[in-house]
């Protein structure tokens, strides 16, 4: 069964440029990374520096100890931190808890 995550990261304001350029190039071995962790429909959104990403999966909880031993992840989770609040954990950002859902 599809499970679904959605989660909200804060870019710093003089970032978002870079932000956005660096999401237009992700390194080929993270899209590697994230597919062999059964990740699909990833997508994120702008609305101004906050980002809104959503992806699916099968079993998350999977997926996301599939990332956390990932070298790449970590690097990418790196590269990401300077342009953000704070740094993403290398499993992924903190989900946010569902309240409505129209099937």
């Amino acid at each position: 069964m599809t499970q679904r995550s959605a989660f909200v990261l804060h870019v710093r304001p003089e970032m978002m440029e870079e932000y956005v350029a660096a999401h237009a190039e992700v390194w080929p071995e993270m899209l590697q990374a994230l597919r062999d962790a059964g990740i699909r429909n990833y997508s994120i959104f702008a609305a101004g520096t906050d980002v809104f990403g959503y992806f699916e999966a099968d079993d998350l909880q999977a997926a996301a100890a599939h990332m956390a031993a990932q070298p790449v992840s970590a690097r990418w989770q790196d590269r990401m931190a300077p342009l953000l609040d704070r740094r993403v954990p290398d499993a992924g950002p903190p989900a946010l808890q569902q309240i409505f859902r129209l099937d």
